[in-house]
């Protein structure tokens, strides 16, 4: 939909509909505000006073490395060492407004606003000024010491080790301290959890062991045992507790452990609305059903005119479940009256300034009333956008009078938040007399990632299915290679369990579809995966990466080229494969993978992963290749590892224990190539997910001759196709 479209329609229900809105609000939603980055606002991120200088970070610190990748160029521009300035995490006092930290932009949109600020700043300390609001000058990236090839080879700070961040060059990236590295290793004070305040006491939010978006509410409780438990501090029913339509019953104790053993004493009678189980949710994305009831699906990215009724070379179908996004630390808050009418939050959030304003408006305050101080974050992955816990905790401390921290409990963390849509898949492709790519139609179906049912009522969101679709869905399921005609088309369904935003968006699934159907057409035509992609590709980027992870990989070396290479032991076959993608147009990955899967058990084991990656100029090399690390564990994952559970009208899991994810054990050696390059920086964070994968399960096809139609890939499964198989032969599992 054109944008002028779109923006009325948004100001018919109610202004701008992204990922975040207020969870549990009766009628339309909080509103999120995610100005683009100026100049002017960059100014008042940086400061000078009596000699030093301070970065108030614009960007939440979870991990990525975004605190040490924005000081080094500050560092960079003022030309002073990494000890002579300090960074601090904001509060929604100490600068303007900034955009939530979500999709990877954080160097790309950020780099240069703070660079020209710390030039301007420069300049005025140079003059004798202390640093102020400055009028910022807009100098192109070519005058800007940190972001100018001139400066690539010099030291930053005092810290001169250099790093080798591409492999056709001479151009060398710094590697600059892990900021906070120290404090993390020793337990410094750091996270939401770590926060004390005086008087604190802790509280919980008890709720229906349901899926919240079913209609729940307490039908009876014994206080008296409950007000009897040693550290009782209050019992709390407000309708602010709701959370989607789970009605909630805040508890406070003196300490952590009451908690517990008031949540026993009141034991609380629940009533609820509905039941779901697992097979209902595959049922309502099953595509092949879908398929055969309508011959189109409701939203589309790419419509050429295309013979459905013709034969096909490949028709691949792929489900993808749902999946966690498991962040080591569980969502936390702290909330303080100011003893004046208003609050102070400490929170782990994407996006501080939002959970100001949801709390401001839930509340009934005016936004200056309400402080929020973002902390570091333990793992956001996109899961910490909207406002949860934070709520809860403001609602109590304003019963109470008092400083309260909650802390979700692990299985609070798998039952309440949102998760990864699940999806379901089917890639048809016809090849041309030359073998070359000649129709393709991919129709999926998945629930919703922006307008997500963990922020909108059902109405709500039925409008957004029908007059804008859901771009997160979408990310990514364009093919990026030439084909002479393609449909790819799309379903939204609501679920009952929550999803929403998961690294990436719907990139990983999207391209692991994309990229096992055309390894399976490289198959048809008798070609070499790597070149049958190279033919097909346009994109000097995609193809630059490509040859890289075959370079290093030794691809051409390896038996088979990437098919099976046989077996390695007795009962062990190994294989190969490859893939390749595009993140939002700005960061491009490849990746080689090799596995071993033993005949027997069909135990799939990683030996080794490569992976080349383009994300423009890099910055932080060091920070760069982790944030590669990351993404290819993730792609293990979700290919060999994780599913989450669904049973009983809720998610299954409470533990780790319940939702496995790859363990030290699992993962291979990596061999990351980075290359750097004179485009502006990019997308880091999530791209090599895009690849990482369907690296994976092509090297599974390539070792057993079975293509696994099922997230994640079944052993028991995989061994049976292959006790029925001879390596080589297609077969599903």
């Amino acid at each position: 939909m054109p944008l002028p479209g779109r923006r009325r329609f948004l100001q018919a229900v109610g202004g701008g509909l992204v990922v975040a809105f207020s969870a549990g609000c009766n009628g339309l939603p909080v509103i999120p505000w995610r100005p683009a980055p100026r100049p002017q606002d960059a100014s008042g991120w940086i400061r000078h006073a009596d000699g030093r200088y301070v970065l108030f970070l614009p960007r939440v610190e979870m991990g990525q490395g975004v605190a040490s990748g924005l000081k080094r160029i500050a560092c960079d521009e003022l030309g002073v060492p990494w000890d002579a300035v300090e960074m601090r995490f904001p509060s929604t006092s100490d600068i303007g407004r900034v955009r939530a930290t979500v999709g990877s932009e954080s160097l790309r949109d950020f780099a240069l606003p703070l660079a020209q600020a710390c030039a301007t700043l420069r300049e005025a300390v140079a003059a004798g000024a202390e640093g102020g609001v400055l009028a910022v000058r807009a100098r192109p990236p070519e005058q800007l010491r940190s972001l100018s090839r001139r400066s690539a080879d010099a030291p930053v700070g005092g810290h001169p080790r250099i790093a080798q961040t591409a492999m056709d060059g001479t151009r060398r990236g710094r590697l600059a301290p892990l900021e906070q590295g120290t404090e993390i290793v020793r337990g410094a004070p750091l996270y939401v959890g770590d926060v004390r305040r005086p008087g604190m006491v802790f509280g919980r939010v008890l709720r229906a062991p349901v899926a919240p978006d079913l209609a729940s509410r307490a039908l009876s409780m014994d206080e008296a045992a409950a007000r009897a438990v040693s550290g009782f501090v209050a019992l709390i029913r407000d309708p602010l507790l709701v959370l989607g339509r789970s009605e909630g019953v805040g508890i406070v104790a003196r300490t952590p452990g009451a908690l517990d053993r008031i949540e026993r004493a009141l034991a609380i009678r629940w009533h609820r609305e509905g039941e779901f189980d697992a097979r209902a949710i595959d049922e309502a994305l099953d595509i092949d059903a879908r398929l055969s009831g309508r011959s189109a699906r409701t939203k589309r990215l790419a419509s050429a005119p295309i013979d459905a009724g013709a034969s096909w070379d490949v028709d691949l179908r792929l489900d993808v479940p749902l999946a966690a996004h498991a962040s080591i630390e569980a969502r936390a808050c702290v909330a303080e009256p100011d003893g004046q009418g208003g609050l102070h939050a400490w929170v782990g959030s994407q996006d501080v300034f939002y959970q100001r304003d949801v709390i401001a408006r839930r509340l009934g305050l005016a936004p200056d009333r309400v402080v929020v101080q973002g902390c570091r974050v333990g793992g956001g992955f996109g899961g910490r956008t909207i406002c949860t816990v934070e709520l809860e905790a403001a609602v109590l401390a304003r019963a109470v009078g008092a400083p309260v921290k909650v802390q979700w409990t692990r299985a609070q963390e798998f039952g309440l938040a949102f998760h990864r849509p699940p999806s379901s898949h089917r890639v048809r492709v016809r090849l041309g007399a030359d073998g070359r790519l000649a129709a393709w139609w991919h129709a999926f179906a998945s629930s919703h990632v922006l307008f997500t049912g963990a922020v909108l009522p059902a109405w709500l969101q039925r409008a957004t299915d029908l007059a804008l679709g859901d771009d997160g869905v979408a990310r990514g399921a364009l093919p990026p290679y030439g084909v002479d005609a393609v449909r790819v088309e799309f379903d939204l369904a609501r679920l009952p369990v929550w999803t929403g935003p998961w690294r990436g968006l719907g990139a990983g699934p999207n391209v692991m579809a994309i990229e096992c159907a055309i390894d399976e057409c490289a198959r048809v035509a008798g070609r070499d995966p790597v070149a049958f992609r190279l033919d097909h590709v346009a994109d000097a980027r995609l193809a630059g990466v490509l040859r890289q992870v075959a370079t290093v990989s030794g691809w051409r070396q390896s038996s088979g080229w990437g098919q099976s290479s046989g077996t390695t032991a007795p009962g062990v076959r190994r294989g190969r494969g490859v893939a390749c993608g595009v993140y939002k147009g700005a960061g491009y990955a490849a990746v080689v993978a090799e596995v071993d899967v033993t005949e027997t058990s069909g135990e799939v084991v990683v030996r080794r992963l490569w992976c080349a990656h383009d994300c423009g100029r890099v910055i932080d090399p060091d920070q760069v290749r982790a944030q590669c690390e990351g993404n290819l564990v993730w792609g293990l994952g979700m290919t060999l590892v994780e599913r989450l559970p669904v049973g009983d009208s809720r998610v299954g899991a409470a533990t780790f224990a319940d939702y496995p994810i790859p363990r030290f054990g699992d993962v291979p050696p990596m061999d990351i190539v980075l290359v750097d390059s004179d485009e502006p920086p990019g997308a880091a964070g999530e791209t090599a997910i895009v690849a990482a994968g369907a690296a994976i399960a092509n090297a599974v096809r390539a070792a057993c001759g079975v293509r696994a139609s099922r997230l994640p890939i079944s052993p028991d499964a995989l061994a049976s196709a292959m006790r029925s198989t001879a390596p080589g032969h297609h077969r599903g599992s």
